[in-house]
């Protein structure tokens, strides 16, 4: 059953948001590496690998059911940071509002009694449950470290920082 046009068109918004955080993390990766930075790097260059994915699992699903996909603008990212800090604040802040933009869509999709759509979000809502505390916990290692201990930092994500940050295969994924 095809979404409402309403629902079709925050899923659209939805696509745009996935891929303007794979353009973020991609413009992080790249500042961390200039920095000489190589794990910070390749841990951002992978999630933006993973954002570029979950963009194509929302088109994926317009186009399933039948809708149309348009993705909007897509804003450039900041591409330079004066602190680790400030790059990793980002990444999570931009993670908070994609959680946001998910949870304001499912609402939609429920109030509308889409119940396709809101199976198809419940994956997207635990995933970001990781997404948010993973970030949440790289910005409190990068904070303790500060600027002078980022090779601290890069040993933590090299060895997998709990988990999460290693690229552990996620289910979904």
């Amino acid at each position: 059953m095809k979404p409402s046009d309403k629902v079709l068109a925050a899923l659209n918004e939805q696509v745009g948001m996935e891929l303007a955080a794979c353009i973020k993390y991609d413009a992080i990766g790249a500042h961390f590496a200039t920095e000489g930075l190589p794990r910070l790097a390749a841990y951002f260059f992978k999630q933006a690998t993973e954002e570029r994915g979950h963009a194509h699992r929302f088109i994926k699903f317009i186009l399933d059911t039948g809708g149309r996909v348009e993705i909007p603008e897509i804003p450039k990212p900041p591409h330079h940071f004066k602190f680790a800090k400030d790059a990793v604040k980002l990444a999570l802040e931009g993670e908070n509002l994609v959680t946001q933009a998910i949870h304001n869509l499912m609402d939609l999709a429920t109030g509308e009694k889409d119940y396709s759509t809101a199976n198809f979000l419940q994956w997207f809502i635990g995933e970001q449950v990781e997404e948010v505390a993973t970030m949440e916990q790289l910005l409190k290692v990068v904070e303790r470290a500060g600027e002078s201990g980022l090779l601290l930092v890069e040993d933590f994500v090299a060895k997998g920082g709990g988990g999460a940050l290693a690229g552990e295969s996620k289910e979904g994924d």
